[in-house]
């Protein structure tokens, strides 16, 4: 079985993805399949570079937009190459946090109040201040927290909202919600063991913090059952309301013991430190064997079965 590793892009997120994808080429299973990298520099590489691969399924390292939206999904599509993880309709809704957060309140689930802004012309100091500083400002369809900035006060807004502005078209003002981090990946409809984040060098979970050594602590967290029984299901909530499939990620921040969901992310990082990965090997699965569900799970997603199903272990 031919698979494409498609990794790169053209978003902010570049340098995670070719992150993420050279794990996933150095991790999977040779005997199983024949691997083939695709690192993508611009929108118009996709097709050619897929079609002059010959694969015979696309795992997707890409981050951000044109990768996680759910464009690279429909090329693929039309392409008649099956894919991992979500479709067209689940990544193009979780890549925009505000649709997403709509629909999420709709059934119920919490997630931070706030403002969505589509330009300069709506920006409204005086909204903010109703909102009550500190504030989280960050675009839209962003990702990696990068172009996320904590405000403090009326007078940093503005270079934040410039900053953010720079990355999208439109951006979020949210509260700053103190409390504990957690981060929820979902394979198959599970979810997996729950990850507690604590930042070393920050007040908040930042890049610095997601892509250094030593960056946060992170590790499987013990919570009381009722408290662990609301995280999940937020989490399932989330995942099933925005049509996730095979497998995505939930982040959320428990404040008084409530889980206020942050962001479903579709294609999370696989990188060497990042939480999927770590979760799954607190549940028995080594990273060949995540990439092996993801692949198999995919497939069947797609109408199709792994060819190893049924001839080996």
């Amino acid at each position: 079985m031919r698979v494409g590793v498609i990794m790169g892009g053209i978003s902010s997120e570049r340098e995670v993805s070719l992150w993420t994808g050279q794990e996933m080429v150095k991790h999977l299973n040779r005997s199983r399949y024949e691997v083939v990298p695709i690192v993508i520099k611009q929108r118009t590489d996709l097709v050619t570079q897929v079609q002059q691969a010959g694969i015979d399924f696309a795992l997707l390292a890409l981050h951000g937009q044109f990768g996680e939206d759910g464009t690279v999904q429909g090329v693929l599509e039309t392409l008649g190459i099956p894919y991992s993880g979500s479709g067209v309709l689940a990544s193009s809704l979780c890549m925009n946090k505000q649709l997403s957060k709509i629909l999420l309140k709709a059934v119920g689930v919490h997630t931070p109040a706030g403002f969505c802004w589509q330009g300069m012309d709506d920006y409204d100091p005086q909204a903010v201040e109703q909102l009550g500083y500190p504030v989280i400002v960050k675009p839209n369809t962003g990702g990696s927290s990068i172009g996320v900035q904590p405000v403090q006060n009326e007078k940093e807004l503005l270079p934040a909202i410039q900053e953010a502005f720079g990355l999208g078209q439109t951006i979020l003002i949210e509260p700053y919600i103190k409390g504990t981090e957690l981060t929820c990946p979902i394979l198959d409809g599970e979810v997996l063991p729950i990850i507690g984040i604590r930042s070393a060098h920050s007040e908040w979970f930042d890049f610095k913090a997601k892509y250094e050594v030593g960056g946060a602590e992170e590790k499987v967290i013990q919570l009381p059952p009722v408290i662990e029984q609301r995280v999940r299901e937020a989490a399932l909530a989330s995942y099933q309301q925005l049509q996730c499939k095979v497998y995505a990620r939930v982040d959320i921040i428990l404040s008084q013991d409530t889980p206020y969901v942050l962001e479903v992310n579709t294609l999370p990082g696989m990188t060497e430190g990042s939480l999927f990965p770590k979760s799954a090997a607190a549940a028995g699965m080594t990273y060949t064997q995540l990439l092996d569900r993801i692949i198999a799970s995919s497939l069947h997603e797609r109408n199709q079965e792994a060819p190893w199903l049924g001839c080996q272990g």
